[in-house]
């Protein structure tokens, strides 16, 4: 892999390296984008193949959220860490202490937050070493549990893409397909129940599936069953990548709106869709209650505030279906130029300013 060549490609900052012999750390810390402000990303640990695909996973995650925090409305920038280790049997808490005086060595270039294979507790323990972490326990003034915030959001987002393809925003009456009944996606159900929607659900724990029909009235499915469903909305919440060639045949939904990431499983898929009038809220713009709410906890967490900040995934929902149509290009498309329209402007900005100052000391 010629590092500093795909770094030139995708205009990455930083990329730092950090091992501790004694506790097996072995950590690769991506920043991709600090124009709008500091990076903001989770660590993940994971047993990689090798040392290569965790460079590049962490490569490929970090300007992924530069992209969610700038069209999220956040002055955050993007960037993520990969521990490498299997999470079930190599932590301990000297490995998460050597990792946040790492952090704090960056002076606060990087923030940190929970990802898949870390935890609350892993995160309590970066923070006994640096500030410069958020999800920490809500004893410390952290936001706590953020699936209902991030359901929240997913739940606003959604009404805008109702909006565009319904003429109405209101999902009163609205059928909706709901794939995975986790924590987020349960929480999400329930916003749709009391609008008065009605649910399909399907997950591989038929516990999750139970608790959804019990509780909100859902009519279950069978997991294969649940893309060639009657309903106005389908809302991907579990695995990535269920937009692709074998389910959106099978759709018939005029909108599609989740919380799961990374929901085509190609670019091409976003083009298909497009082309066939459904209308896609693209999941970085949607699911990012999340990293707004511990965003929040920069300030001195405030719930109310972190909450109003989540609503405005709607606006930024009908601000990449606005840029969709004045550019003729699909919303996955949009969604990108939203983000880096907004760095853009930022960068400039920056640039005349450091311009100003040079002409103003020169004059001097």
């Amino acid at each position: 892999m010629e590092l500093f060549k795909y770094m030139e490609q995708y205009d990455y900052e930083q990329l730092v390296f950090c091992q501790d012999e004694q506790s097996g750390l072995k950590a690769i810390i991506a920043i991709h984008d600090t124009t709008l402000g500091p990076a903001l990303g989770g660590t993940r640990m994971w047993t990689y193949e090798n040392e290569e695909a965790a460079i590049e996973d962490a490569l490929r995650l970090a300007r992924g959220m530069t992209y969610k925090n700038a069209a999220a409305g956040l002055n955050l920038g993007g960037g993520k860490t990969v521990i490498i280790g299997d999470p079930r049997k190599d932590k301990n808490e000297e490995m998460f202490r050597a990792f946040g005086r790492y952090i704090q060595g960056l002076n606060g270039r990087y923030i940190t937050a929970e990802d898949v294979g870390t935890t609350v507790e892993d995160m309590d323990i970066i923070h006994d070493e640096t500030d410069f972490v958020t999800g920490i326990s809500p004893a410390f003034g952290s936001s706590g549990n953020p699936s209902p915030v991030t359901a929240y959001g997913v739940y606003k987002g959604m009404k805008a893409a109702a909006k565009a393809a319904f003429g109405t925003d209101s999902l009163e009456g609205k059928t909706i397909a709901v794939q995975g009944v986790g924590n987020v996606a349960y929480n999400l159900c329930r916003h749709l129940h009391e609008e008065g929607a009605s649910l399909i659900v399907t997950d591989i724990n038929k516990q999750s599936v139970e608790r959804a029909v019990q509780d909100f009235g859902a009519r279950a499915v069978d997991p294969e069953d649940i893309y060639s469903q009657n309903c106005d909305i389908y809302a991907p919440c579990a695995l990535g990548a269920t937009i692709n060639d074998d389910t959106i045949k099978q759709l018939k939904a005029k909108v599609i709106a989740g919380a799961a990431n990374n929901q085509l499983k190609e670019t091409r898929h976003g083009d298909q869709i497009h082309e066939m009038g459904i209308v896609y809220a693209p999941d970085y713009v949607i699911n990012a209650g999340g990293v707004i709410n511990v965003a929040d906890e920069l300030y001195g967490y405030n719930a109310e505030r972190a909450l109003k900040k989540v609503e405005g995934i709607y606006a930024n929902i009908e601000r990449v279906l606005e840029i969709s149509q004045r550019d003729g290009i699909p919303t996955y498309l949009a969604a990108d130029r939203l983000a880096e329209e907004r760095i853009e402007r930022n960068r400039r900005s920056r640039s005349q300013f450091l311009q100003n100052g040079h002409h103003i000391l020169s004059r001097r």
